[in-house]
């Protein structure tokens, strides 16, 4: 005997239900259902009652500074798609809820006006106007008023690790000094022009091994105190590459040190070294073993695992995190489960915690 179960379905004309709840697909494709809002128009800088922003996930689809394999253009893209899951209910455990008591995807937990801005439009023809189009972009976003924040934080999407150097720049300009970066990789990006890109023209010295030279250089990053993790490529100078990075004002952890320090003890030296110091946070997703990131452009083996990454960036509770960005996300790469973009999809939801979070953990 077949059976059937009656539905009783609502008006034709009623819509309430898909207004209500759109789901996990429902909606614009926003990163962890985030609202979206036009930040990049200056019409809305001024408007103090309704365009505030406390925190904004941009995305910088650009990927021609890379020196191997080009496809980071479509990282935010993917990123986005990956935190489908994230938001409202859906926390990581009820652990990581107790040790956060602000929610930052659930409105009635706080003040903060946290957006999803899209993507930054960058050129992919010129690096000079497609990296200058995302410092305006960033600039833009950063004079905006905030209902908490003295200067709206910004999460940056990449895109190659170059577009680091302008997220430094506008960040620096607005609170009015240089900021402590922690900058997680595999390599150094140090590199001198000279060393990598050949330093004829500034066209071809900047890419994603040098911006970090240049943030030096230009006075977007303190001179002294700056940090790498996760360290493990080789130098293409072993001598002149390591002085170099440490007159670039860094220190370094490396991979192997994970093993050494453990979680705790890298934790704690992070601490110890940024105090109450305005800090930027950079992951370069290759920072990550390629068993968990394979779909990066410059994979390096023995990488960290997702677990000790995630509890690294969720043991700095309390640093002043004033910008940070999630990088070399290369779809193109990854597998069909697309384990890279949903590894960098946890590290933005840890970095968007941290932000939401009050006072310093001494």
């Amino acid at each position: 005997m077949k059976m059937q179960s009656k539905v009783n379905l609502p008006s034709d004309d009623d819509t309430s239900d898909i207004l209500m709840d759109q789901g996990i697909f429902g909606g614009i494709l926003t990163y962890a259902h985030l609202p979206h809002f036009n930040c990049f128009d200056p019409q809305f800088i001024d408007d103090s009652d309704v365009h505030k922003i406390d925190i904004a996930i941009v995305g910088a689809p650009f990927d021609t500074g890379v020196s191997f394999r080009p496809g980071a253009r479509f990282g935010p893209e993917a990123i986005r798609r990956s935190a489908r899951r994230i938001g409202g209910a859906h926390v990581r455990t009820t652990k990581k809820r107790k040790n956060y008591p602000i929610d930052p995807y659930d409105e009635t937990t706080h003040n903060y006006s946290i957006v999803d801005c899209g993507d930054v439009a960058m050129s992919p023809f010129d690096n000079r106007i497609a990296l200058n189009q995302l410092y305006r972009g960033q600039r833009v976003i950063h004079r905006h008023k905030t209902n908490i924040n003295l200067v709206p934080k910004i999460i940056t999407l990449g895109g190659d690790h170059t577009i680091t150097l302008m997220a430094l720049k506008s960040v620096s300009e607005q609170i009015g000094k240089p900021v402590q970066i922690i900058h997680f990789d595999s390599h150094i990006d140090t590199w001198n022009p000279k060393v990598l890109g050949g330093g004829i023209t500034n066209y071809m010295s900047l890419n994603h091994g040098t911006f970090l030279h240049y943030a030096h250089e230009q006075g977007y990053i303190v001179d002294g105190g700056n940090y790498h993790v996760g360290i493990r490529a080789p130098y293409i100078d072993n001598v002149y590459d390591g002085q170099h990075d440490i007159e670039c004002g860094f220190n370094i952890i490396s991979a192997n040190d994970v093993d050494k320090l453990g979680v705790s003890g890298i934790i704690r030296k992070l601490k110890q070294a940024v105090k109450t110091n305005p800090v930027y946070i950079s992951v370069d997703i290759d920072v990550l073993d390629p068993a968990t990131a394979p779909g990066t452009g410059t994979m390096e083996i023995g990488g960290l695992t997702g677990r000790e990454l995630l509890s690294i960036l969720d043991g700095l509770k309390g640093i002043e995190l004033v910008g940070a960005d999630v990088v070399e996300v290369s779809p193109p790469y990854d597998t069909n489960s697309e384990i890279t973009s949903l590894a960098a999809t946890s590290v933005v939801d840890s970095l968007l915690k941290l932000m939401v979070v009050k006072g310093v953990e001494q």
